[in-house]
């Protein structure tokens, strides 16, 4: 029997016909990619999935690789002027036309415009973060501001558009003639560049790759490039590309990655949320990676500040931009203390960044932009090396000593889970919940931190208030997301969150089941 609780595949409404409902020509432009691309990506999926149950059963972890063209060339990347200068790059849900008009305005370097963890996947959300992005990318799109009384619209800019697709993990139903499941990554890219007439554009066309696990994965992404090209008549290297360092195989496959990817890539970003679950994930049974709680790890443990320094070293070695990654906790126009120390966090974390040699970091609030783009000394550190990066560092140093296990991190936790997975049944990807944006990074997180204390509570023992171990076990598990739940019920009458109590009720439901089936890829 399926459960109604697991994650679903975005599936096209009932009736949906392709040929029909999408711009005239996609079907048969997009049969074409499909029949080489997705089987190709089902097979890539499928490769994750064992090289993890490997890891769970056997303990065979990330390594990394030989020696080859790849690392011992003299290859690099040609660096196109639009994109010299990330200092900083604005990201939201491309769902949010206003959203996105403003991140447009805001003055950044970069913008990505997000079709995945950061919006709900399902079929609407889709279609109008297609169309948005469209819209943006050929400077027409615009929001009803009622404040002021009228249509405000995309300024002229040179910012670089970065449009993210869905990542390979994911599939699409309901799109194809014969039934069969797509490539999500592949509809999203064949839909974006149909969409685009290169005269109307102001803005080169790019992506913004997300959750890439190996070098392999590099290939389909350049194969797809190159076909979606060939078959709009552009030339060979007309779409470009970031990638996302947010798996923790990947990150022993940079260069390696890059140079699969040479003739489009522009550089790495270290995503670092989606980078700390994966790690997770793939120690899942080392009781030694029991996670503290989140929010008492510092931006610059071990575990992240070893990926920065290789990361840079790659790619700059390499003529390719080193991008950092999002600031979680969020500035507040109303909380003069949380917006104070919103932002002294964020300068700090930036700083820090600039310090690793990065070129450039994450941002989601427009009150962010000028500080973090003040924390890099210049358009970008694309010629400097940073000192004494060991070649082949270990990438998995234990958090140990690294902040605290408690009971309350465990229900801060059973509650974040519950208003995120509200904010997803109501039509959010991503939720600003007591000062943090939380996304499906963060969600991931929590989800495995509390599947973490299950597994190993004989091992790890994690104290109440009273300084006593409490027994983090399934029951427990229960009492704290039903306590979590009649708080987040009773305050319903503020508003502190969408929807009613039936659909935080399905939340709780919804969540302690992924917790409980080890449902933790990021869907």
């Amino acid at each position: 029997m399926t459960d109604s609780r697991a994650p679903r595949m975005n599936t096209a409404p009932a009736g949906f016909r392709a040929e029909r409902d999408l711009p005239a020509g996609f079907a048969a432009f997009f049969a074409r990619l499909h029949a080489e691309l997705s089987p190709r990506q089902q097979r890539l999926a499928a490769a994750r999935r064992d090289r993890l149950a490997a890891a769970h059963t056997r303990g065979v972890l990330p390594d990394h690789l030989p020696p080859s063209q790849a690392t011992t060339g003299p290859w690099r990347i040609e660096l196109p002027a639009w994109c010299a200068d990330q200092r900083n790059q604005m990201t939201g849900p491309a769902d949010d036309a206003a959203l996105v008009v403003k991140m447009l305005n805001s003055g950044a370097p970069g913008v990505m415009l997000d079709l995945e963890d950061s919006m709900a996947n399902d079929w609407s959300h889709l279609m109008t973060g297609i169309a948005n992005i469209r819209a943006a990318l050929e400077g027409t799109l615009t929001y009803d501001d009622a404040r002021r009384g009228r249509a405000v619209g995309i300024e002229p800019s040179g910012v670089a558009i970065w449009n993210r697709v869905r990542g390979l993990h994911l599939s699409q139903a309901g799109v194809t003639a014969d039934g069969s499941v797509a490539s999500a990554s592949l509809f999203d890219l064949a839909l974006v560049a149909w969409n685009a007439a290169p005269e109307k554009l102001r803005h080169p066309l790019a992506i913004y790759i997300p959750k890439s696990e190996s070098a392999e994965e590099a290939g389909w992404w350049r194969d797809a490039f190159q076909m979606v090209a060939e078959a709009r008549g552009w030339p060979r290297t007309t779409l470009r590309c970031m990638a996302l360092v947010e798996s923790h195989p990947l990150a022993y496959q940079m260069e390696e990655f890059l140079h699969e990817l040479r003739e489009h890539i522009v550089g790495l970003n270290l995503g670092r949320w989606d980078y700390m679950a994966s790690l997770i994930h793939w120690n899942f049974e080392n009781p030694a990676w029991v996670l503290p709680d989140r929010n008492t790890i510092p931006h610059d443990v071990p575990f992240f500040q070893r990926l920065r320094h290789l990361l840079v070293d790659v790619c700059h070695r390499r003529g390719a931009l080193a991008i950092g990654g999002m600031t979680a906790l969020y500035p507040s126009r109303v909380d003069a203390e949380l917006n104070a120390r919103a932002l002294a966090v964020l300068e700090q974390d930036k700083r820090n960044e600039a310090a690793c040699l990065m070129d450039g970091a994450w941002t989601g609030h427009p009150d962010q932009n000028a500080i973090a783009v003040a924390q890099f000394p210049g358009p970008n550190q694309i010629e400097r090396r940073p000192p004494d990066v060991e070649r082949y560092p270990d990438l998995r140093p234990v958090p140990a000593g690294v902040g605290r296990h408690s009971l309350e991190g465990t229900r801060a936790a059973a509650r974040t889970v519950i208003r995120y997975r509200n904010g997803v049944l109501n039509g959010n990807g991503a939720s600003l919940l007591d000062g943090y944006m939380e996304d499906l990074a963060t969600d991931r997180i929590y989800r495995l931190m509390l599947a973490q204390r299950l597994r190993h509570r004989d091992v790890v023992r994690i104290p109440g208030p009273d300084g006593a171990p409490v027994v983090h076990d399934e029951a427990l598990l229960a009492r704290c997301l039903d306590e979590a739940l009649g708080k987040l019920v009773a305050d319903l009458p503020l508003a502190r969150d969408v929807g009613t109590a039936e659909t935080l009720g399905e939340a709780r439901r919804r969540s302690e089941a992924m917790i409980l089936n080890g449902w933790f890829d990021p869907a």
